[in-house]
């Protein structure tokens, strides 16, 4: 399922995060190793991007990153 949505949170150091997706305003979680195989590193707060979103026992779980679209 691609989604795109907006960083709410991201610690570096954990490779922790929060996305609220633009579809339902509602907060997916990006755990730590989410970013691996992507161009990204890091995330920054505000900052737009796209994904897949997968479920792991009932929670919303962000995988294969890719970067926002559009002219944002």
């Amino acid at each position: 399922l691609m989604a795109q949505g907006v960083v709410k949170s991201y610690d570096p150091n954990s490779g922790n995060g929060i996305v609220v997706l633009d579809s339902d305003k509602s907060e997916v979680y990006l755990k730590a190793g989410s970013l691996k195989g992507s161009i990204f590193r890091t995330l920054r707060q505000g900052q737009r991007i796209n994904f897949d979103i997968l479920e792991e026992e009932d929670i919303k779980i962000i995988s294969n990153v890719k970067i926002g679209q559009g002219d944002y």
